[in-house]
């Protein structure tokens, strides 16, 4: 095929859509999808059972889908799903999922990660998130769409992030961030709503719902879930719904501090 470099080593049984290009000294597993138009640039690597879909870009010495960094993970069959139209820059490293939860790990449409990100083994995530240099996913965490995560930010363990959500460069995050809002620090706490970004993609009437919940979530005296738990009982904005019902479904906890 003349959209496959010569130097590129391609096992017997990958399967690469004929308009997909793969670039100089790429490794592609037997196991692998190539959809249509696919770009894989110089060096790259895709390894084990890893199906990319359309139109997404594979940047320089990346390496996809090879082997979890668990301890607990001893060559089970697992898979790594990418989406469509994502680009994923250089030296970025992504891993499927393993026997011990989903058994494999998801990226969505439309999300942009930047150079030296990391997905760890049974991360999903949604789409039309940005996540920036060297953030990083560890096993298990899950992120919904619309969200931005800054530069040099590693992301604990089983932690969710909510649709619309921001995260600070340089900020660590340990516990769940809830739909909407802006955290930042370390260790990384909620300091507001992520009004530029919401304002930007939602209407007007959901925008001033979810900025009245949030001051009676974060801003009064009573116990978080109690107050999620009202406010879920009271509105009709399905926006509200969705963030209130986030606040009570978590288990690491949601890092905030009260603010009168």
């Amino acid at each position: 095929m003349s959209n496959i470099h010569p130097t590129a080593i391609i096992e017997e049984g990958a399967k690469i859509a004929k308009s997909a290009k793969i670039g100089a000294f790429t490794y592609i597993s037997k196991e692998s999808e190539i959809s249509e138009n696919v770009q894989i640039f110089q060096g790259a690597q895709i390894w084990g059972d890893t199906k990319i879909g359309e139109g997404t870009k594979i940047y320089s010495h990346a390496v996809i889908g090879q082997v979890p960094q668990d301890l607990k993970f001893h060559g089970e069959k697992v898979k790594l799903i990418i989406g469509k139209n994502n680009t994923i820059r250089e030296f970025a490293f992504f891993n499927p999922g393993t026997e011990n939860d989903k058994g494999y790990t998801k990226i969505g449409d439309n999300n942009l990660f930047m150079a030296y990100t990391h997905v760890a083994h049974d991360v999903v995530v949604g789409d039309n998130n940005i996540f920036a240099n060297n953030v990083a996913l560890a096993g298990h965490v899950e992120v919904g769409d619309h969200i931005v995560i800054g530069g040099h930010t590693p992301v604990h363990q089983f932690c969710k992030i909510g649709d619309y959500a921001m995260i600070g460069g340089a900020s660590a995050l340990t516990q769940d961030i809830p739909p909407f809002t802006l955290a930042e620090g370390n260790r990384a706490k909620i300091k507001g709503l992520n009004l530029v970004g919401i304002r930007r993609k939602l209407d007007k009437e959901d925008v001033e719902a979810i900025n009245s919940a949030f001051k009676k979530l974060f801003r009064g005296n009573l116990p978080l879930k109690d107050v999620a738990k009202e406010i879920l009982e009271s509105t009709k904005n399905d926006k509200v719904k969705y963030m209130c019902q986030f606040i009570l479904d978590t288990k690491r906890g949601i890092p905030y501090e009260r603010k009168n």
